[in-house]
């Protein structure tokens, strides 16, 4: 059977990355998909989760038909390539893929079995101290993103399942929880039926 895909999203300072990378250590066995991205690198870390490419390279990506969905935000472009995330799941892989709320409609138009998940933060001022208190960005950005963040998160009722990123350890239990689960829906365990009664 074919692995399951897990989208996640939330506004820029929800924790995702942070979540997603806890996740990873107590679940081995996922796959991160890294998205293709055209702005530049921010910390050593955006190296673990983004392929940086030219805004040529994007293009002739798109072009080429090699992007599984594809977007833009705050004038940069972010993808995610097709071959692994595909590949993945063929081997019966469960992937995660981090993307924006309107990289999730495509991929949905795509795959309707794919399983959303929303990371919200307890607050707009909890979000707005994380976003400041990154260092990276001016002001003129952060509101930016805290407007982004609104809209966003109007729209994490189209999701499968919410998760407040109020307490770390708490939210990473949620996350896995809500793949387990997954693992143990009919529809994934047919085979094993199958096999159990194979010799009845």
């Amino acid at each position: 059977m074919n692995g399951q895909l897990f989208v996640i999203s939330g506004p820029s300072g929800s924790g995702k990355d942070t979540l997603i990378r806890e996740l990873l250590k107590t679940n081995p066995e996922l796959r991160l998909s890294v998205s293709a991205i055209t702005r530049k690198p921010r910390e050593p870390l955006d190296y673990e989760k983004y392929h940086f490419v030219s805004v040529e390279e994007f293009n002739e990506m798109i072009a080429n038909d090699k992007l599984f969905e594809y977007n833009e935000y705050l004038d940069n472009f972010y993808g995610t390539p097709c071959a692994p995330v595909e590949n993945w799941l063929e081997e019966g892989r469960d992937v995660i893929l981090e993307i924006d709320v309107n990289g999730k409609e495509k991929v949905r138009k795509k795959m309707p079995e794919a399983v959303s998940v929303f990371i919200l933060p307890p607050s707009m001022a909890v979000l707005k101290e994380r976003l400041l208190s990154r260092n990276t960005e001016n002001e003129e950005t952060v509101r930016t993103r805290l407007a982004e963040a609104v809209l966003e998160i109007r729209r994490a009722g189209d999701y499968d399942y919410i998760v407040v990123n109020d307490d770390l350890t708490q939210a990473v239990a949620c996350l896995s929880a809500i793949i387990a689960a997954n693992r143990l829906r009919t529809v994934r365990l047919r085979e094993k039926l199958t096999e159990v009664l194979k010799d009845a």
